[in-house]
C-alpha cells in the first residue's frame, strides 16, 4: 500500500498545474460578495479555513478509506499470483500517470525534476523501497495474512520515530520512549504468538518508514503524479523482468480468465494513484495532527477485513500483542496533541 503512502508525507503537493485546484464544494479564495451590506470582517477567511479543513477531510477519509479495502481488490485478482499482480500495477501505474500528466499538461514540472540528477536517484531508491512494500503486501493478502499486514501499517508511526532517532539523531519525549518500548514487547509476544517474527509486519513498516524518510529528503520539489511515474518508471525494467519470469513459470493470467479479471488488473494503476492524489490534497488542508490520526483507519479497516471477512485466526496472544501497540499508538497520539498544544502557545 502506497500510503504507499504515511502522515510523515505532508510534503506530497497536487501541483497538477499552477494553480492547485479547489476541492469538491471548497469555497473559493476570493472574498464572497454580499448583497445585504458589507461582511463581518473574517467571516470569509473562516468560512474558506472551514471549507478546506471540510474538503481535507473528505480526501483524506477517502484516501485511507481506499487503502483499507485494498485486501478486497486483491482478492478479486485471484488466479493472478502476487508477483503478476505487482508487475502490472507497475507497468499501468505508469500509463495512468502518464496518461494524467498529458492531460493536465504538467509535463514541464515533470521534465524539471527529471533534470535534477540527485532528485531522479532519490526517487529511484524511494521506488525500491515502495516495490518490497507493495510485493509484501500483496503477497500477504494473497496468502491469508491480511491482519498482520494490518499489524505493520499500525506499528509503521512508531517504526518512523525509532528511524528518526536512529537515522536523523533526533531527540525524542519520555512518552516516546514509551511508546516505543511497549512496541517492542508487542512485537516479543506477538514472535512468540505467530512461532516466528511476525515478518511481514516488519518488512512493511520499515520500508514504508524508509520511503516516508527518503520521500522527505526532496520535499515538496516533486508532486504526488510526478513522483509516482518517476517511481514506477524506474521499477518497469523490474516489472517487466517479473513478468517475464511469471511467464516461464506458473504463466500469465492477463488477458487469459476474463473481460472482468483484465480490466481489473488494467484498474490498478487508477487504484493506486487515486489514493495518492486524495491524500496530497488531504495533506494539503488539514494539520498534520489530524493526518496521524486519520491514517489509522486504512489498518482498522484491513483488520476488521482480515478478522470480520476472511476469518482470519486471532487467538489470546495475538490479541494482546495488538492490544499492546494499540496502547502505545494511544500515548503517542496524546504526547502528538500535547505538544502541538504547547507549539501554539
Amino acid at each position: 500500500m502506497q500510503n504507499p503512502s504515511d502522515p510523515s508525507e505532508v510534503d506530497l503537493d497536487l501541483n497538477l498545474s499552477n494553480t492547485p485546484a479547489a476541492a469538491p464544494g471548497a469555497a473559493s479564495n476570493a472574498a464572497p460578495q454580499s448583497s445585504g451590506g458589507p461582511a463581518e470582517p473574517g467571516t470569509a477567511p473562516a468560512l474558506t479555513d472551514a471549507s478546506n479543513r471540510r474538503a481535507g477531510l473528505i480526501y483524506a477519509v477517502s484516501a485511507y478509506g481506499l487503502w483499507g479495502v485494498l485486501p478486497l481488490y486483491f482478492l478479486t485478482l485471484v488466479p493472478a499470483g502476487p508477483w503478476e499482480v505487482v508487475a502490472l500495477r507497475i507497468l499501468f501505474s505508469l500509463v495512468f500517470c502518464a496518461i494524467l500528466i498529458a492531460v493536465t499538461r504538467a509535463w514541464k514540472p515533470f521534465v524539471a525534476v527529471v533534470k535534477q540528477p540527485r532528485i531522479l536517484f532519490t526517487m529511484g531508491l524511494a521506488g525500491l523501497f515502495i516495490y518490497a512494500n507493495w510485493q509484501t503486501y500483496v503477497i500477504a493478502t494473497l496468502t491469508g495474512h491480511v491482519v498482520e499486514a494490518a499489524l505493520g501499517y499500525f506499528i509503521n508511526p512508531i517504526v518512523t520515530i525509532f528511524l528518526g532517532v536512529l537515522l536523523l539523531k533526533e531527540r525524542l519525549r519520555v512518552s516516546q520512549w514509551l511508546a516505543v518500548g511497549i512496541s517492542i514487547l508487542a512485537v516479543v509476544v506477538l514472535t512468540v504468538g505467530y512461532g516466528r517474527l511476525p515478518w511481514i509486519s516488519l518488512v512493511l513498516a520499515f520500508s514504508f518508514g524508509f520511503y516516508g524518510l527518503i520521500k522527505k529528503r526532496v520535499g515538496g520539489s516533486v508532486d504526488a503524479v510526478s513522483g509516482l511515474a518517476l517511481e514506477t518508471v524506474w521499477l518497469a525494467p523490474v516489472a517487466i523482468v517479473q513478468l517475464i519470469i511469471v511467464g516461464l513459470t506458473t504463466g500469465i493470467t492477463f488477458g487469459n480468465v476474463s473481460i472482468w479479471h483484465t480490466l481489473l488488473l488494467i484498474a490498478s494503476g487508477v487504484i493506486t494513484a487515486v489514493p495518492l492524489l486524495f491524500f496530497a490534497s488531504a495533506a494539503r488542508r488539514l494539520p498534520l495532527v489530524w493526518m496521524g490520526f486519520i491514517q489509522y483507519v486504512a489498518p482498522i479497516i484491513q483488520f476488521a477485513v482480515g478478522v470480520a471477512i476472511l476469518h482470519e485466526a486471532m487467538p489470546l496472544e495475538r490479541w494482546v500483542g495488538f492490544g499492546l501497540v494499540w496502547v502505545a499508538l494511544v500515548i503517542l497520539s496524546v504526547d502528538a496533541i500535547v505538544a502541538t498544544k504547547r507549539q501554539r502557545k
